[in-house]
């Protein structure tokens, strides 16, 4: 009778613990990205860390092995992935490069007119002179990005459009080791630019999506190959 106590007790227990586990799948892996980053179904957003629900695979894949590696400097996503392999990376990049868009609620700044002639200006025109290239060459007409490599611009707050630039510009902890083609033009932009551009993108709302990786201009592929340096497998 003991034995037969012992036995259902064990198997409640066991049940009990088998209901309160967390299920295995990526959702719940990934929740360490979320804490900062945010989910695709909620409205906030912490001005410091960006949305990556959405982003491009190719994109996402590149900087989380730039973090691991030591080519992209913030410390705790260093520590969190030092020991993943780049299957994993590839698993967790595609895990977020398939859910739907983050809801964005656009900024309230007050653009000048001659903020907002700047701003475009350099964001669909470029500066030919000083060699700097429109951001939708790049980033897409839409700004929404071009799959898989190049992220868009929209959905981004100011303080974290302009804290990217102030790192490219001044070699700060999240800027690679090697030359790519955001620093060498963030040197180039004046801070008046980059409080517009910053301004400007932060305000917009966010819909389309990205366009086909083959519309950058193979000038712009060769420039920018710090972010088409690998081959996306399905």
């Amino acid at each position: 009778m003991i034995q037969f106590i012992l036995t259902v007790f064990f198997l409640i227990a066991t049940t009990a613990n088998a209901a309160s586990d967390p299920p295995d799948d990526m959702a719940e892996r990934v929740k360490s990205c979320t804490i900062c980053h945010g989910e695709s179904d909620r409205a906030e957003q912490h001005v410091y860390y960006p949305r990556i629900g959405g982003k491009p695979v190719g994109y996402l894949y590149n900087q989380l092995r730039n973090f691991r590696d030591g080519r992209r400097h913030y410390q705790p996503m260093a520590i969190l992935l030092e020991n993943m392999p780049d299957d994993y990376l590839m698993d967790i990049a595609r895990y977020f490069s398939t859910q739907s868009l983050p809801k964005y609620q656009p900024e309230r700044h007050s653009l000048q007119p001659d903020e907002r002639e700047l701003a475009e200006m350099m964001i669909f025109s470029g500066d030919s002179d000083r060699d700097i290239p429109a951001c939708s060459d790049c980033h897409g007409r839409a700004l929404m990005g071009k799959s898989p490599f190049i992220p868009g611009l929209l959905g981004l707050p100011r303080a974290y459009l302009s804290a990217q630039f102030g790192s490219w510009r001044n070699g700060g902890l999240v800027r690679g080791q090697v030359s790519d083609c955001m620093s060498k033009i963030a040197e180039k932009l004046t801070d008046r630019e980059i409080i517009a551009i910053a301004k400007w993108l932060s305000i917009q709302e966010v819909s389309g999506n990205p366009e086909p990786a083959g519309s950058l201009s193979p000038a712009l592929a060769q420039r920018c190959s710090s972010i088409v340096e690998v081959e996306i497998s399905s």
